[in-house]
């Protein structure tokens, strides 16, 4: 059965089926790309941004009256001791990405939610190859005895891609509406200040 627009088929189930695969196709173009080549572009509009302030500068709009806003508290469970006592480190990679995004003007676009789920998922990699660096790439068969490959280089490889998916997501949102350029990434520091912390 095919729905009224002549795209996707909805199947009995109620899911659509058929039509554009997501992430196909031309990927879109950065908003300050957009502006700096003098292209119409739409900018998300955010409801408590002071509408009446706005100036007109370089063909950029800037707000005039600066406000400050405090970052939300990162859950609980992003600072959770884990069983060797050390805390997972979550909250801090949820702070840094969330000041990166500040920078852009980007922080109230992404959801709280999805950004702990990428310093949840970004911090369990890094305690996966903490394990690796201490246990080895080898294990023990449970029954055996003889060797098998580590599981945490397999659990390693899930949180990773787990907090690409999630990366990706993030920084589309910020492509997409910030007009400011992509310099610095909070992905880059946060892993080594991560593995410094317990020398």
């Amino acid at each position: 059965m095919s729905d009224k627009d002549g795209g996707d088929t909805i199947a009995r189930d109620g899911t659509y089926r058929g039509g554009r695969r997501p992430r196909a196709g031309e990927r879109p173009e950065p908003l300050i790309d957009k502006v700096n080549k003098g292209k119409a572009t739409e900018i998300m509009d955010i409801p408590d941004f002071p509408k009446s302030t706005i100036l007109e500068t370089n063909e950029l709009y800037v707000d005039s009256d600066l406000f400050g806003e405090d970052m939300p508290d990162p859950s609980e469970y992003l600072s959770q001791k884990q069983r060797d006592g050390k805390p997972l480190g979550a909250d801090e990679i949820f702070k840094e990405t969330w000041m990166w995004l500040k920078e852009r003007g980007c922080d109230k676009l992404i959801n709280s939610r999805l950004l702990e789920s990428y310093s949840q998922a970004f911090a369990r990699f890094i305690q996966c190859e903490e394990a690796i660096s201490e246990y080895g790439l080898l294990g023990k068969h449970p029954t055996t005895g003889g060797a098998i490959a580590s599981p945490f280089v397999s659990m390693s490889q899930s949180f990773q891609k787990q907090a690409n998916l999630l990366w990706f997501e993030i920084f589309d949102i910020v492509k997409q509406n910030s007009l400011t350029a992509f310099t610095g990434n909070p992905r880059e520091d946060a892993m080594e200040r991560l593995l410094r912390r317990n020398e």
